[in-house]
């Protein structure tokens, strides 16, 4: 599965439903063992994310957030024309300076949305299946939710995009001495961005005032957002403490929130309804009904992650966990902190030609068991190698945002190669400084937890009275 995963010989959502045909076939897992993998409580909670998606597009929520954001940050336009007045040398900088400024743009879009995508345990693929390979490998583990990730990621997520911004500005020229001195404006200039906002304005109001709808999707996005991060938050108790321990997970928020989208009414509703008989009983569209979502929604993602879920459930079942752990030995005297470092760098390398989905998948038992043997927590080999998933820079293949981002035409491979090398570099180099500083409080990292002992107790034959060594270097 593995190769096919790399290779994509067959679509990677057909790839994920081998392990139904093959598992029970080799005696492996039986079938009512496998497929309940495929709808695990973290696919429910992916796909309450997609379903809140899918509402905002339909209501062009999006659009008018985007398009008031334009309007107040303002706009700088480059210009394809040069003045007359100007010596033909000085017009053809001009042109190189331009196309150099939209290539930045180019490529920070898909940079953005790969880093942005970590922030969230719903923004990327490889998020879910750590939790969803943590509830396999350690069913005990609670330390990883929605809240805890997000505060965990949303630091690392920003000093990223500082950092990504600093290096693509000073490349294609956005961040120079021209762009710090103060001249003015030639006409052309001053005209060009005239029109901009004036388009943009124009976009705006052609979408109207802002209906009741959409008023109604952003609130229901809210509650959304403000009950996944209150549920459980780890340093303060959650909502989800006045409830039965261990009933209630993010899946059963985001469920509960997106469903109130198929009843909830898109029109404002009138009381005059209940006392007039003379009312019209036409039904009301609500705010999303089924079939947008069935339009709308990729389903070959879950069933990835199904695939995903279920490898590792066979991997767990059939030893190969154990006997990967023991082809580990060499590396137990590897300091837990140049592990973490040598884990980002060779996985960030190995996605540049892989799906980050398929990676993921491929890693996480690897790294699950080498935590064991290194006698370190878990989460602290295990996340950097999640998130350096997402640190596809240097490739157009690496991630489709790239591809759609080189298919414009505008880039050429050695740019994105040249930009990505240093991005790579910055987001291995962050991810190790997040995991040595804050993550240590957030995930309790400087323990090895009672979950992973009662696990190396059952799948390996590790002694668990060992003293913990995850820090023994710094």
């Amino acid at each position: 599965m593995a190769v096919y995963w790399c290779t994509e010989a067959l679509p990677l959502s057909v790839t994920a439903l081998l392990p139904i045909i093959l598992f029970p076939f080799l005696g492996i897992l039986p079938s009512n063992k496998v497929c309940p993998q495929y709808f695990l409580d973290t696919n429910f909670l992916f796909l309450s994310g997609l379903i809140m998606a899918s509402a905002i597009e339909e209501w062009n929520l999006h659009r008018r957030i985007a398009l008031k954001v334009l309007m107040l940050v303002g706009v700088q336009p480059t210009s394809k024309d040069c003045p007359e007045a100007e010596a033909p040398l000085d017009c053809k900088k001009e042109g190189e300076y331009h196309r150099n400024i939209w290539k930045g743009f180019l490529i920070s879009i898909p940079y953005s949305a790969s880093i942005g995508g970590t922030a969230t345990l719903t923004g990327t693929a490889p998020n879910l299946i750590l939790l969803g390979q943590l509830k396999s490998f350690f069913p005990q583990c609670d330390v990883v939710n929605f809240g805890s990730w997000f505060i965990f990621a949303f630091p690392l997520m920003l000093l990223f995009l500082l950092a990504g911004w600093l290096w693509i500005s000073f490349l294609y020229g956005g961040m120079s001495l021209r762009g710090w001195r103060r001249k003015k404006k030639s006409e052309i200039k001053t005209d060009a961005e005239d029109r901009a906002r004036a388009v943009i304005r124009e976009e705006f109001q052609n979408l109207g005032p802002i209906k009741f709808a959409e008023q109604a999707v952003f609130t229901l996005f809210c509650m959304f957002a403000i009950l996944l991060f209150s549920r459980d938050p780890k340093f303060i108790p959650g909502w989800a403490s006045f409830f039965t321990p261990g009933f209630l997970s993010d899946a059963v928020t985001g469920v509960a929130i997106v469903t109130v989208l198929f009843f909830f009414p898109s029109q404002r509703p009138s009381l005059k309804w209940w006392f007039d008989f003379k009312a019209s009983n036409a039904e009301t569209e609500p705010l999303l009904t089924w079939k947008k979502v069935q339009d709308t929604v990729p389903w070959n993602i879950i069933l990835l992650l199904g695939g995903g879920f279920a490898m590792a459930k066979g991997c767990e079942e059939s030893g190969l966990s154990a006997w990967i752990g023991g082809q580990l030995h060499p590396l137990e005297n590897v300091p837990p902190p140049l592990a973490v470092l040598l884990i980002t760098v060779v996985v960030a390398f190995f996605t540049e030609f892989a799906s980050n989905t398929a990676t993921i998948i491929i890693f996480l038992p690897v790294l699950a068991e080498l935590a064991i043997r290194l006698r370190v927590h878990p989460l602290y080999l295990m996340v950097p190698g999640t998130v350096s998933c997402s640190y596809a820079f240097m490739l157009p293949v690496s991630t489709p945002p790239n591809s759609i981002a080189f298919a414009s035409g505008h880039l050429l491979v050695k740019d994105m190669v040249r930009t990505g090398l240093l991005m790579n570099l910055m987001g291995v180099l962050l991810l190790s400084l997040a995991m040595n500083t804050w993550a240590q409080t957030i995930f309790q990292l400087g323990t090895f937890p009672d979950w992973a002992d009662i696990h190396s107790a059952n799948i390996t034959s590790l002694p668990s009275a060992l003293p913990n060594d995850t820090f023994r270097t710094l």
